[in-house]
């Protein structure tokens, strides 16, 4: 079948009034729901915990849209520092992890989000340098049937000139006065439109919408689960995808993207509540059980790696091999831990935290 005619995506800012009365009252929800995770991420003392484990979480979520599918147990088994993992799948989610902790420490740096970043993470994902795609031939089909849904544009020098103008749209280069939670909806449609590489489209974008709340001050640390909405609403996130392509209907596809904020951020906000209640639970255990041991830096090792492991401990606290087996031992003593053997390797499991991190829905 050749390719079906190229959809070509609009320049940007769209000469469309997106901020209906539908679109404003849900903007006032989400926003409010948004402020709420923004306050309750800053209760917990080390923002390397929430980074290190909802990252994780959100990449697990990406990726099991993409048909990577992995399970707690081999995420956290794993060794992203040592460059050791479980599984083909749980490598691939720790790449989008580190993308997106990457692209969060560039948005850091210089508060913009430019080509070269959203270039560098799409390589972090891929692991290779491939780039912007040069090659005609690509096009977007439906998984079950096979049929071409629409064919993104096909030059080199169109999505590159696409690409700088969402750059410019980006980082406020252009003047419009819009809300940013639209403005993040239409950044993540065109960008998906554009489809500028070979691989890695939906999970570079879906890092972007996380980056662009950061960038906007929305959030403090990318903690969003986005994904975990779209992988729940799969085919409206791709039938409202393919509705603004073919019917302009941005209504339905802005109220679908500012919905899965609102739900997303509810949900993180009760399960960051949940983290920083079991944080302060185990502080008071282990110093009323285990004062000779206790520290906050223990503490934090035991909530940045549900499994830890000696090494971890050893790398993050600075202490001997001795001590940090001492130390793991007598939390698995009281209960707060609990030794598992594999292999050679002994993992030691924060189980009431695993337990959370693997049930949000319940959260």
């Amino acid at each position: 079948m050749g390719l079906v005619a190229s959809h070509v995506p609009p320049v940007l800012p769209l000469s469309v009034d997106l901020e209906t009365k539908r679109v404003l009252k849900k903007l006032a929800s989400a926003h409010r729901a948004l402020a709420e995770l923004k306050g309750a991420a800053g209760l917990v003392p080390n923002e390397a915990i929430l980074i290190n484990t909802l990252s994780l979480q959100e990449a697990k979520d990406s990726s099991a849209i993409e048909n990577i599918v992995t399970t707690h147990d081999d995420l956290y088994r794993s060794d992203d520092v040592a460059n050791r993992f479980a599984s083909v799948a749980a490598k691939e989610v720790y790449a989008y992890a580190r993308a997106l902790r990457e692209g969060f420490q560039k948005i850091r740096e210089t508060g913009l989000i430019t080509i070269n970043d959203i270039l560098a993470m799409q390589a972090t994902l891929e692991q290779n340098q491939a780039g912007f795609r040069r090659l005609p031939g690509t096009a977007l089909k439906n998984d079950k049937t096979g049929e071409v849904v629409f064919t993104p544009p096909q030059s080199y020098e169109e999505i590159a000139s696409l690409m700088a103008n969402l750059e410019a749209f980006l980082n406020g280069g252009l003047d419009v006065d819009l809300d940013p939670l639209v403005k993040m909806a239409v950044i993540h449609h065109q960008f998906e439109t554009i489809h500028p590489f070979y691989d890695g489209n939906g999970r570079t974008g879906r890092i972007l919408n996380i980056l662009y709340l950061v960038k906007e001050g929305l959030l403090g640390t990318p903690v969003l689960y986005l994904s975990r909405y779209i992988n729940q609403n799969k085919a409206d996130y791709y039938r409202l995808l393919q509705a603004v392509r073919t019917d302009g209907v941005w209504e339905e596809w802005l109220i679908y993207m500012l919905d899965g904020v609102e739900q997303t951020a509810g949900q993180t906000t009760r399960l960051v509540h949940r983290i920083r209640d079991l944080m302060l639970d185990h502080k008071v255990r282990m110093r009323r059980e285990l004062p000779r041991i206790y520290s906050q830096d223990l503490l934090n090792n035991m909530f940045s790696h549900p499994y830890s492991k000696i090494a971890f401990v050893e790398r993050d606290l600075g202490v001997s091999r001795i001590t940090a087996t001492r130390y793991l031992d007598e939390l698995t003593r009281i209960g707060l831990m609990r030794k598992h053997k594999l292999g050679r390797e002994s993992y030691y499991m924060n189980r009431a935290l695993l337990d959370l991190l693997g049930n949000v829905q319940a959260v």
